[in-house]
């Protein structure tokens, strides 16, 4: 398999000589729609000025033509019964027909400049035939000729065509040389970024890219830089995340081993006792199906929008159901909630999903809030998008957790949330439900006076 700098390479070469064959062609064509005509009409003067002289100094005619040839002309001169001579150069070959001197001898003007046929690869201006020529007759004494004449080009553009010629060769060559350095430049870096492809796949994220280039290389480079960033924290991601969900099953796991087996190998453990271990192990137990629950939604919700059921439905009737859903716990708590939302607000997305979003974020303010307390539920239009506004009257969030809120496996309080059995993981798949919608999920909390969430989805749809 051919590289990318053979390719680069063999294409600058193809590229270099059709241009140039079609340069030649383009260049032909013009010659011969444009040029001949005009040539063709110079060389009839000049012939016919040659014809002036010469009929006027029949006896002065062979050094005339032998001078008019030294000064960069091939000419022909010939009499009716066929005997000719050459003047200058001789022509490269071919006759004239008999017809065509015969012609020319009774008086008219042979145009074999733009007669002469159109032809991709013979340039006509070059071409000294002896058909390609301006043929006149000349009365020299009591005799009548014809002659027939045409440039020299070796003669008149002999050095002009060597130096067009040098030119076109030292072009073509400092090119190819110039292109061999220039496509190893261009190439380099590609191949530095395969070779850290590589190093990639083989789990290195590491890598030194040219990032000094501005053009699409440099872009490149740079995207390629910043993608190896993201793998590179998108698997210390995964391996942490791996790491928090074996600790989160070792942990309950260890709980119930331990008092199963102290359940099993005492039998004189007073029922009081004996009821603690019970609970404890169904509690653990309990923990582990959430959590595993909760594992599975956010491996749902991690497969992106495919797996989203749109639909439309209202959300005043949705968050009066979830309130509904915790009405016990709020009860128990005695939490006043205030619902403020228009009836006339109609969301278009996976209802079953968002309402796992609202049972999250209510179900944390009423179990972290003190009795007592209260919760306002609020939502409108904004542009666009509909906002939802939950804010509670607890004791707030210290600013140095508000940036890890949605970490999965993050606890505001480690022993306390342990102890209610949370995962850790609700804020998380809260925020990321609201994101495969088209929208934001933000915390705003102060100490001593409560904590807000604010959820924007858009109204029209998912984005």
């Amino acid at each position: 398999m051919k590289s990318l700098y053979t390719r680069v390479l063999l294409i600058t070469i193809c590229t270099v000589l059709f241009s140039s064959l079609f340069a030649f062609l383009i260049s032909n064509i013009y010659y011969h729609i444009k040029l001949k005509p005009f040539n063709d009409q110079k060389l009839t003067s000049i012939a016919e000025t040659v014809q002036s002289y010469a009929g006027g100094h029949p006896e002065d005619l062979t050094d005339y033509l032998h001078n008019v040839a030294a000064l960069g002309y091939e000419l022909y001169l010939t009499e009716a019964s066929g005997g000719g001579r050459f003047f200058g150069s001789p022509f490269r070959g071919g006759a004239l027909p008999a017809a065509t001197v015969q012609s020319v001898i009774g008086g008219q003007v042979y145009h074999g400049v733009a007669q002469f046929p159109n032809k991709p690869f013979i340039t006509g201006f070059f071409d000294n035939r002896i058909t390609n020529t301006i043929g006149v007759p000349i009365q020299a004494g009591d005799k009548t000729y014809a002659l027939f004449l045409r440039p020299d080009v070796l003669l008149q553009f002999g050095e002009l065509r060597m130096f067009f010629a040098m030119i076109a060769i030292l072009t073509i060559a400092c090119s190819l040389i110039f292109f061999l350095f220039s496509t190893r430049y261009i190439v380099q870096p590609v191949t530095r970024l395969t070779e850290a492809t590589k190093r990639m796949a083989a789990g290195e994220f590491r890598h030194q890219l040219p990032d000094g280039r501005k053009d699409e290389i440099g872009q490149l480079a740079a995207h390629f830089a910043r993608m190896s960033r993201e793998l590179e924290r998108a698997e210390t991601a995964r391996q942490q995340f791996v790491a928090n969900v074996s600790h989160e099953i070792q942990s309950p796991l260890t709980s119930i081993q331990g008092f199963a087996q102290v359940l099993a190998e005492s039998d004189e453990l007073p029922p009081e006792e004996r009821k603690h271990y019970a609970e404890v192990i169904a509690q653990e137990s309990r923990r582990l199906s959430r959590l595993g629950k909760e594992l599975l939604t956010l491996s749902a919700v991690e497969q992106g929008k495919e797996g989203l059921h749109v639909k439309t439905f209202n959300l005043k009737t949705q968050l009066r159901e979830a309130l509904q859903v915790l009405e016990w716990q709020l009860e128990q708590k005695e939490l006043a909630v205030s619902l403020s939302v228009p009836d006339t607000i109609e969301l278009k997305g996976d209802d079953v999903l968002l309402m796992q979003v609202w049972m999250n974020l209510l179900g944390n303010a009423v179990q972290h809030i003190p009795a007592g307390r209260s919760i306002r539920v609020k939502a409108g239009r904004q542009g666009g998008d509909c906002e939802v506004r939950i804010a509670d009257t607890g004791e707030g969030i210290a600013p140095e957790h508000l940036p890890h809120l949605f970490d999965r496996f993050y606890r505001v309080d480690e022993a306390r949330e342990r102890g209610s059995g949370s995962t850790g993981l609700g804020l998380s798949i809260a925020q990321k439900i609201v994101q495969l919608h088209g929208g934001t999920l933000e915390a705003a909390s102060a100490v001593g006076i409560g904590t807000e969430f604010i959820v924007r989805l858009p109204v029209g749809g998912i984005r």
